[in-house]
């Protein structure tokens, strides 16, 4: 049996630096300091919608281009879709690399400088 997407999603953010986990509004976040670069949305809530998803930062333009191409895989996320934020949905075929990836990219919009460094020294 796969293990279930929250599993996963804590595996690939608790090993970016110094990231930690804090629950807020319910649901599991993830933060480098005190800011905030993901978000587990549970499906039994109004967060999920019915399906597991992970919600984190993407750059400038790249939520709209990510949910027009794929948008069986991406959705704008309540409260946070607005500022720029992208759902991921955790259920059916996932590419669990290219989520890591994305979760990375999340994390490299807010972390400082330091464990910017850091990062890049574990990838490669």
């Amino acid at each position: 049996m796969a293990p279930r997407p929250l599993v996963r999603l804590r595996k690939i953010c608790l090993a970016l630096p110094e990231a930690h986990e804090v629950e807020a509004w319910g649901e599991p976040t993830f933060r480098v300091k005190n800011k905030l670069f993901a978000m587990f949305a549970a499906p039994n809530n109004h967060h999920g919608g019915g399906r597991p998803g992970v919600w984190c930062k993407a750059g400038p333009g790249n939520q709209e281009l990510m949910i027009q191409h794929a948008p069986t895989r991406f959705f704008r996320p309540p409260y946070v879709g607005t500022s720029g934020w992208v759902g991921i949905y955790l259920d059916g075929d996932v590419d669990w690399s290219d989520v890591a990836d994305l979760l990375a990219d999340s994390y490299r919009l807010i972390a400082p400088k330091k464990l910017l460094k850091e990062l890049d020294a574990l990838s490669r």
